[in-house]
C-alpha cells in the first residue's frame, strides 16, 4: 500500500533544510511585508499596531540553527524527555483532568493518552507556559523567523499572516498573543496556521484560547491530528525483532505493508508478544541501525510528523504515550557509544552521496529518512547490512569511495 500521496508531498515539505539569509535590514522587511499581510485579509491597523517599529528577537536566529531533533542522538533527546519524573507528572495530570481527556477522547476519535503525552513533550504539562524566556510574543518571533529566510519560508510567511488574523480576532495585544519562539501556540504547541483551521472552543465559552484554556488546546489538537490523518483506534506502532539476514533495504517509509509481510520474513514482537491485525499497513523503522530498537509503524506514527516533522520528537511523543499507560521501556538498548559525524562531515556525505548518484536531496547536513535510505543502497552496493545508520564510519567510507 502506498503512502497517501498528500500525506508523503506533507512530509516532504516539511523535511525542508533550515538554512537562514536575510535580504534585507529588518525595518526594511516589515515595510515591505505590510502589502502582502494586506492582502491576505489583515487590516491596516492591525499591521500598524502588531509591525511597525518592531525588532528582531536576537535569540532566534541560533534556535533556528540549533534546534535538538535535528543535533542530538534519538536516544539521548529521548530519555532526555520521556523521564521518570515526566510519566509520574503526567500520570497525575491526566488523572486530574480524566473527564475532560476521555471527553475529547470519545469526541474526536484521538487516543487521550496520545493528546497527554503531546502536551507533556511540548509544554511539561502546562508548566512552562509562564516561562517568559521560553513563551514570548509571537508576532515578534515570526517576524524574525520570516525575515531570517529559512527554507520554509513560505510556511513561516503563512504563520506570520496567521499570527496577525489571530490577533485582529481576538482584541489581544500584541504582547499577549504569546508562544514559542517560532510561534507555536499554547498547551500543545500549535502553529498559527492551525489555530485558524482548526482551532475549537472545548470549554464552551465562546472564545478559542490554547493558552489559557487546557479544554481548547486539547479539542483543537485532536482535530488538527483527525486532518493530518489520524486513524481512531490504530496505535503508533511496535517494537520488533528481526532475523539475521534481513533486507533492511525493506525499511522504507513510502511503501506501507501489511504486518502480514514482515510476518512472513521473521520478523515478530517483542517479549513474545502477538501481532494483531495481520493486515494493518506498517513500515519497518530502524533509527539507531541493526544495533538499535526496530519498529513497524502505522500511518499514525506519520501523523506525529505532521505535527512535528522530527523522528526523535515523533518517537518521544509515541513512547511517552506507552509509558503514560503503564507501558515500560524499549526491550532493545541503543548503541551509545556510536561516534557520529560533525556538521561538516554530514555535509560531506549527502556530497558524496551526490556523486555517487544516490541522493538527489539538499546537502544541508541534517541527515533524515531521504539521506539514510540513499546510504543504504549504497551500503547494499558495497555487500554490507543496509541499514541506513549514518555514523562517522559512513563518513570515512564515503570519502574512500569518492577520492
Amino acid at each position: 500500500m502506498r503512502l497517501s500521496a498528500w500525506l508523503l508531498l506533507v512530509l516532504l515539505a516539511l523535511a525542508a533544510p533550515a538554512a537562514a539569509q536575510p535580504v534585507e535590514s529588518f525595518a526594511a522587511f516589515v515595510a515591505g511585508f505590510r502589502a502582502k499581510a494586506l492582502a491576505a485579509g489583515v487590516s491596516a491597523a492591525t499591521y500598524e499596531r502588531a509591525m511597525v517599529g518592531l525588532t528582531p528577537d536576537p535569540n532566534v536566529p541560533n534556535l533556528v540553527a540549533g534546534q535538538p531533533e535535528f543535533t542530538t542522538p534519538i536516544w539521548e533527546y529521548l530519555e532526555g524527555r520521556v523521564t521518570a519524573s515526566r510519566i509520574e507528572r503526567g500520570r497525575a495530570a491526566i488523572a486530574r483532568n480524566q473527564p475532560l481527556f476521555e471527553s475529547v477522547g470519545r469526541s474526536h476519535g484521538v487516543d487521550p493518552y496520545l493528546l497527554g503525552a503531546i502536551w507533556g513533550i511540548e509544554t511539561d504539562y502546562g508548566t512552562v507556559l509562564g516561562n517568559e524566556r521560553l513563551i514570548r510574543p509571537i508576532i515578534r518571533s515570526l517576524a524574525t523567523v520570516v525575515h531570517q529566510r529559512r527554507s520554509r519560508l513560505a510556511d513561516d510567511e503563512k504563520d506570520l499572516i496567521a499570527a496577525l488574523l489571530l490577533l485582529e480576532r481576538s482584541g489581544l495585544a500584541p504582547e499577549q498573543l504569546v508562544g514559542s519562539w517560532a510561534g507555536a501556540i499554547g498547551h500543545l504547541q500549535v502553529n498559527p496556521s492551525n489555530v485558524l483551521a482548526h482551532g475549537t472552543d472545548g470549554d464552551g465559552d465562546g472564545r478559542v484560547n490554547l493558552h489559557a484554556s487546557l479544554a481548547d488546546a486539547l479539542a483543537t489538537s485532536a482535530r488538527y491530528l483527525r486532518a493530518l490523518g489520524y486513524q481512531p483506534g490504530v496505535d503508533w506502532g511496535m517494537e520488533v525483532v528481526v532475523p539475521e539476514g534481513f533486507d533492511y533495504l525493506l525499511a522504507t517509509r513510502t511503501q506501507m505493508r501489511p504486518v502480514s509481510f514482515f510476518a512472513e520474513r521473521g520478523v515478530t514482537r517483542v517479549a513474545g508478544r502477538q501481532f494483531g491485525d495481520p493486515n494493518l499497513p506498517v513500515f519497518l523503522y530502524v533509527p539507531a541501525g541493526k544495533d538499535g530498537p526496530k519498529f513497524l509503524m502505522t500511518q499514525n506514527y506519520l501523523v506525529l510528523k505532521g505535527y512535528n516533522f522530527s523522528d526523535s520528537y515523533a518517537m518521544s511523543v509515541a513512547h511517552l504515550t506507552d509509558r503514560l499507560k503503564g507501558g515500560g521501556a524499549f526491550a532493545d538498548d541503543w548503541p551509545r557509544g556510536t561516534a557520529f559525524p560533525n556538521l561538516e562531515q554530514r555535509r560531506a556525505i549527502q556530497a558524496a552521496l551526490v556523486r555517487l548518484g544516490l541522493y538527489q536531496g539538499e546537502v544541508d547536513g541534517r541527515l533524515g529518512p531521504i539521506t539514510q535510505e540513499a546510504y543504504a543502497r549504497f551500503q547494499a552496493m558495497r555487500g554490507e547490512v543496509a541499514d541506513g545508520f549514518i555514523t562517522r564510519a559512513a563518513y570515512d567510507a564515503l570519502v574512500a569511495a569518492t577520492q
